[in-house]
């Protein structure tokens, strides 16, 4: 039998699972691939008025703009110091969340907690800067106001730049490390508890049963989502940025994607914006493909 009549048979008998897939496919088309063929005006210079047709080519114009742009490294190293804070701080927080709710036996209790720490997911950044001025405002911050209670002058965590790498990744954590433990907590639950009766009867401890039971258990997981975060390590987005950035913080806070949004909305520099997010891609992409390679000689694990 021809293997295109025993595919077409293999579709015909799961249809109704093609046609589920449909929505989903049309989704990425429309809004994922579509798109990318917006990325040429990178190599153009853009007239909205004129189109992608008749828009002047200019190469890599913009490209060596970007590079030689004189805060160019201020901008690349402030945005590696910032996701390097965060893989070695933000996201180890939501495997120790899983793993300390995992080991509540109390369900009330732990549903009370889960609510707790997922809650913040659901706030706008806009409101977890105005937390943080309240909390940290050299006039009316409560932080201070402790300060200045034990005769201290107030600090300006708000205006120094020493400070504003931490507070970024600290109301990161905050606000989304009890979301991001669903992921872990649902990998827990797939672990067989024969595995742990069997570990009891040998002796094993709680500590031994978490290194050699639960972390393993729960190595693909993390590893998958290592991977697509070191893919997106020159991402950090805007909008917790900038309920952080003013003038006297641009020295450290100041990244790419604020630099972006401010070219791109303020001077209409289309091209620009986009060979800059372009180069984002490639290099998220090229991380990716060694961090998947290194991934998989060192844990045999990866996203491929």
């Amino acid at each position: 039998m021809d293997s295109n009549d025993t595919l077409w048979r293999y579709i015909s008998r799961n249809s109704a699972f093609y046609v589920m897939l449909i929505p989903g496919v049309l989704y990425f088309l429309v809004f994922k691939y579509a798109p990318l063929l917006g990325s040429i005006i990178a190599f153009q210079d853009y007239d909205i008025y004129k189109g992608f047709a008749h828009s002047e080519w200019v190469g890599f114009r913009w490209f060596w703009e970007f590079f030689t742009f004189p805060q160019f490294q201020r901008l690349l190293w402030n945005t590696i110091v910032i996701s390097f804070y965060q893989l070695i701080f933000a996201f180890p927080a939501p495997i120790v969340i899983a793993l300390l709710l995992n080991e509540l036996r109390h369900v009330v209790f732990k549903r009370t907690v889960q609510t707790i720490v997922y809650l913040p997911h659901f706030l706008s950044w806009v409101i977890v800067g105005g937390f943080a001025y309240m909390l940290l405002s050299p006039r009316i911050g409560l932080v201070n106001q402790w300060i200045m209670g034990f005769g201290q002058e107030p600090v300006l965590f708000l205006q120094d730049p020493a400070y504003t790498r931490g507070l970024i990744v600290a109301s990161g954590i905050w606000k989304e490390m009890g979301w991001s433990a669903i992921v872990f907590l649902a990998a827990l639950s797939g672990i067989s508890p024969s595995l742990y009766e069997a570990a009891k009867i040998d002796g094993a401890g709680r500590w031994k049963q978490l290194l050699h039971i639960t972390l393993p258990g729960l190595l693909p997981v993390i590893m998958l989502l290592l991977l697509l975060k070191i893919g997106h390590i020159l991402d950090l987005g805007f909008e917790q940025i900038y309920v952080f950035l003013n003038p006297m913080t641009f020295e450290t806070a100041d990244v790419i994607d604020t630099y972006t949004v401010r070219i791109g909305l303020t001077k209409n520099q289309y091209s620009l914006t986009t060979a800059i997010g372009l180069f984002k891609s490639v290099v998220g992409f090229l991380l990716l493909i060694v961090a998947n390679r290194l991934s998989r000689s060192a844990t045999g694990e990866g996203l491929y």
